[in-house]
């Protein structure tokens, strides 16, 4: 595989990079991205490709269960960067269905020591649809559950997004607006949950 990787990259040059050289030449001076996406590591969701975006458009976080926890040094200084120096005026969090970070809530490995910790940053998702089923008495199969979760994830960690001091003070000046959307692997569509 990492020799089909180089061989990608080989093609890439060829095919596309020399084709829009100008392009290139413009993007290796600056970047100007007007989307911070904050999504999922897993392999079916490619940002640019899902959204037909080119690179330079779309400034890309990415974690198992497109988390937003506000103990994260990484996705700190993403978000800082993106909002104090790239000025970037839109974060959507992006969740997808059949996602394995979300199935791990439910199903834990004994092997695991990381992401079971790393989860607890989306267990409230789990415990608020949970609770809504239960108050409302009704059932539903394990794939809905699991899609309701997912959707419930994505405005949990749009709440933790708010909790960033320099994001609400961003959102509060209309300098930034953020959403939750939702990636539709069998259909290939996105769907806006907030």
């Amino acid at each position: 595989m990492i020799t089909s990787l180089l061989e990608g990259n080989k093609k890439f040059v060829a095919e596309v990079f020399e084709r829009e050289r100008p392009y290139f030449d413009e993007l290796a001076k600056v970047q100007k991205p007007t989307v911070l996406w904050i999504g999922c590591s897993d392999s079916r969701v490619p940002v640019n490709t899902i959204t037909q975006t080119r690179p330079g458009e779309v400034f890309v976080h990415r974690n198992v269960g497109n988390i937003v926890a506000t103990n994260d040094w990484n996705l700190s200084a993403v978000l800082e960067f993106s909002i104090n120096h790239l000025n970037i005026p839109d974060i959507v969090v992006c969740g997808h269905y059949g996602c394995g970070g979300i199935q791990a809530l439910d199903n834990e490995d004994a092997e695991d020591r990381y992401i079971p910790i790393w989860l607890i940053n989306a267990q409230k998702a789990r415990s608020r649809v949970d609770q809504k089923l239960a108050g409302l008495h009704i059932d539903v199969s394990p794939e809905k559950r699991h899609q309701l979760i997912v959707e419930e994830n994505v405005r949990l960690q749009l709440d933790h997004l708010r909790e960033y001091p320099f994001v609400a003070r961003a959102m509060a000046g209309g300098a930034l607006r953020i959403s939750g959307w939702v990636y539709d692997i069998a259909s290939g569509e996105i769907r806006i949950v907030s």
